[in-house]
């Protein structure tokens, strides 16, 4: 965080076009865009992504036996389900298999806790009887995900709802299913749920809910789980069974959002087919929902992606756990940059609501310095807004924030969804906030709705790149 602006603006760049002089003569100097201007929302676009992957599908046979006990019907057992609450998510244990945790979400839970969300949506809607509401429903690569999915679907599909499974996807992209516009891929969802527990061992599991007004609080969270003890009580009284679900679709959403984040890039480079040609990135998913990026994100942008790894989803996470924040993560991206020579290294969480990055030179591009990063761009496009980030940030980010980029820095209390609705709540009451960012990972922007996305945040920085080069070339 004691980098000055320029220097955190370049961290990519020097190297990158030192080694790729050919990339300055492709364009024409009309091809440059000044700035980058807010990217928009994520809108339209169809392409083809396949969803699951005979990798998960050879990983799901292979784990069957640590996943069996959880997929049986379990016998209906009393359930405090205010203690699934995790903050603004729900978690449990979904697979059995391991010492002293006994699964907590079973199929009955599950199904009471979508038939929960159905309720509370149905009230926060207020819609009338000639439409029926409409629910996305994705998953992470976890081994549990497909018994959870179809337990939610059954809870949706009960409280008489349209149900919309996208089967492996990402966070950031369920919610914005909330937001794309497109009845030809039954769009938008009036509601989303993602089935994940981040960074959680192979044996837990757990669920996110959005709207259209971002995703659910703590307080609605624990209104959720009071109506799925309540319909859960239901089931104790009358026996529980396993029925097929009705009004059950699906749709490959996922080739929407990567459309759009390509799209993104393109139009802030000044709608240039490849901005990224010649330049090396190595992407780390952890084998987790994160994979896409490489092949359907960077590569269409003409980035040079090989030594990328971990891209296949695995719900066991054999090589690392899909982390930012973990030590032998960061080292496993470390390693592929300086490995394969690469200009920069992407790595992300399970979901992909989380990210972090690593130079040429190997520095990481995490906590304090992801911040810093964010702050600078951020800070050029809305010069003097106050950056919201969480209270273990350091002395140093706070006087490069505001001596070095003359912006504001406000420190809130931690978690990220705390971060992000204090942003919220300043620019409510005037003061201009674009960026609230915890150490963590996660990072949201006003111009995307306050998500918290990985990806997303990503492509920012790859904007800077394409803008910076530019730059450097003129």
């Amino acid at each position: 965080a004691a980098l000055s602006g320029k220097v955190v603006q370049n961290v990519f760049i020097a190297q990158f076009y030192q080694q790729n002089r050919k990339f300055g003569t492709q364009y024409q100097r009309d091809s440059c865009v000044p700035y980058m201007r807010a990217l928009p929302p994520f809108h339209g676009g169809k392409l083809a992504w396949t969803s699951n992957s005979s990798m998960q599908m050879r990983n799901l046979l292979k784990y069957q036996n640590a996943a069996s006990s959880a997929t049986a019907i379990p016998s209906l057992d009393k359930v405090d389900f205010l203690k699934l609450q995790n903050g603004s998510d729900i978690r449990g244990v979904a697979v059995s298999g391991v010492e002293g945790e006994p699964v907590s979400l079973t199929e009955p839970v599950t199904e009471a806790i979508a038939a929960g969300f159905a309720a509370w949506l149905l009230d926060k809607k207020k819609v009338d009887a000639s439409r029926k509401l409409r629910v996305s429903i994705g998953h992470d690569s976890r081994i549990s995900a497909q018994k959870l999915q179809d337990a939610v679907s059954r809870g949706i599909a009960s409280a008489g709802l349209d149900v919309v499974q996208y089967g492996l996807a990402s966070t950031p992209a369920m919610f914005n299913s909330t937001l794309t516009e497109d009845e030809a891929i039954l769009c938008p969802a009036d509601g989303a749920i993602m089935i994940t527990a981040s960074h959680l061992p192979y044996n837990r599991n757990g669920f996110k809910f959005f709207t259209n007004d971002g995703g659910l609080g703590k307080n609605d969270i624990k209104d959720i789980l009071e109506r799925a003890a309540s319909i859960y009580s239901n089931f104790l009284a009358k026996g529980y069974s396993v029925k097929a679900s009705e009004s059950v679709k699906k749709i490959d959403y996922m080739a929407v959002y990567t459309s759009d984040l390509v799209k993104a890039v393109r139009k802030a480079a000044g709608n240039i087919e490849k901005p990224l040609e010649g330049f090396h990135i190595v992407v780390d998913a952890g084998n987790g929902a994160g994979g896409f990026f490489a092949a359907k994100v960077l590569e269409p942008l003409g980035a040079i992606t090989s030594g990328s790894q971990f891209l296949e989803p695995d719900g066991m996470f054999p090589n690392h756990i899909p982390n930012p924040e973990d030590k032998a993560a960061m080292k496993a991206i470390t390693q592929a940059v300086l490995d394969n020579k690469a200009n920069l290294g992407i790595i992300f969480d399970t979901d992909v609501d989380r990210s972090a990055a690593v130079d040429s030179t190997g520095r990481e591009l995490n906590r304090n310095r992801l911040i810093a990063l964010m702050s600078a761009i951020v800070l050029e496009e809305h010069p003097g807004t106050t950056i919201v980030t969480d209270s273990v940030t350091s002395d140093g980010l706070t006087s490069f924030i505001e001596k070095k980029l003359g912006g504001k820095h406000h420190r809130f209390k931690r978690g990220y969804k705390n971060v992000i609705d204090e942003a919220i709540r300043l620019n409510s009451i005037g003061e201009e906030s674009h960026l609230a960012i915890e150490t963590s990972g996660h990072g949201a922007l006003k111009e995307n709705h306050w998500l918290d996305d990985g990806a997303y945040l990503m492509v920012s920085c790859l904007i800077l790149c394409c803008r910076e080069a530019y730059s450097c070339m003129y």
